[in-house]
């Protein structure tokens, strides 16, 4: 296995990279379970309709996920909506990873949408795997697994290909560091089957946006965004840039055999294509972790 580097390791532990939603003190929901973790302080809170699953940190609770236990299919959260907008990008998307679980709505929601796609989806927090089967309708099978270790390891450690890689990991208001450099960029690019797109959710906050627009664009020939409420969903992907029509055409022909609660050929709509990138590109002996944090 190559080595990650010893400035890399030194270094991520975790950068203030993203902001998840933060528990307003005016909220008062109502406490369902708490967990320890070796990384962070899980809780599974009810709220109103919804549950929703936070890591504490510093005394504050970051929600990394929302669901509605009478209606498994929604998804309450906008950046978990557009994340799904991958499944408008490769001709016939068959199979998927996502690295960073979370409550698992996303998948969850992929799975019991799209019959035909096998999905994986990979969590470093086992605690975080458990409650997410547990409160939040993860149900293993024969097209989802869950696979618990660091997503870059797991990346060195296959020879598999997918058609689609999405990457949602945090920890409370930190994005780990090593899963945002140029060299892991390579390393998602390098398992993507042809036609393949990666996909970022990133916190319109983030001191990082610039950067990490920069290294997808310095790995990616295409960089796309979508603007979903206070995130930010990257779209990168390799060959000539996909127009419109062409991804709303693939979409529909997917929607033709499922029927998607947030119709990809509709998401497209919103998309921006980008083609300057001013931010600091990340590399595995580049931290910049001082002038990363406010």
């Amino acid at each position: 296995m190559p080595p990650l580097g010893g400035k890399l390791m030194a270094a991520a532990a975790l950068i203030v990279a993203a902001l998840p939603t933060l528990l307003q003190a005016a909220d008062e929901p109502e406490l369902i379970e708490r967990r320890e973790s070796k990384y962070t302080s899980i809780f599974v809170h009810s709220l109103g309709r919804y549950i929703s699953l936070s890591f504490g940190m510093n005394e504050r609770l970051y929600v990394e996920s929302k669901a509605n236990p009478d209606d498994p299919l929604e998804l309450p959260s906008a950046y978990a909506q557009y994340m799904t907008v991958a499944m408008a990008y490769p001709e016939k998307p068959a199979r998927l990873l996502e690295i960073g679980l979370g409550g698992g709505t996303v998948v969850s929601y992929l799975h019991k949408t799209y019959p035909d796609l096998n999905i994986q989806a990979v969590e470093l927090d086992p605690v975080v795997a458990d409650m997410a089967k547990k409160y939040f309708f993860l149900d293993e099978g024969p097209r989802l697994k869950v696979a618990v270790r660091d997503g870059r390891i797991f990346l060195l450690r296959s020879k598999e290909k997918y058609d689609a890689i999405l990457i949602d990991a945090y920890q409370g208001p930190s994005i780990p560091f090593h899963l945002m450099t140029r060299e892991f960029f390579e390393l998602t690019q390098r398992h993507l089957n042809p036609g393949g797109v990666l996909v970022q959710n990133l916190e319109s906050n983030t001191l990082l946006y610039d950067a990490a627009v920069a290294t997808i664009g310095s790995v990616y020939d295409n960089v796309e965004v979508y603007k979903a409420a206070t995130n930010y969903i990257l779209v990168a992907y390799d060959g000539p840039p996909k127009t419109e029509d062409l991804l709303r055409r693939q979409a529909e022909r997917l929607e033709r055999e499922a029927d998607p609660r947030y119709p990809p050929s509709e998401l497209v709509k919103d998309r921006q294509i980008l083609t300057d990138f001013d931010g600091q590109v990340l590399t595995d002996d580049y931290a910049p972790v001082e002038a990363s944090i406010p």
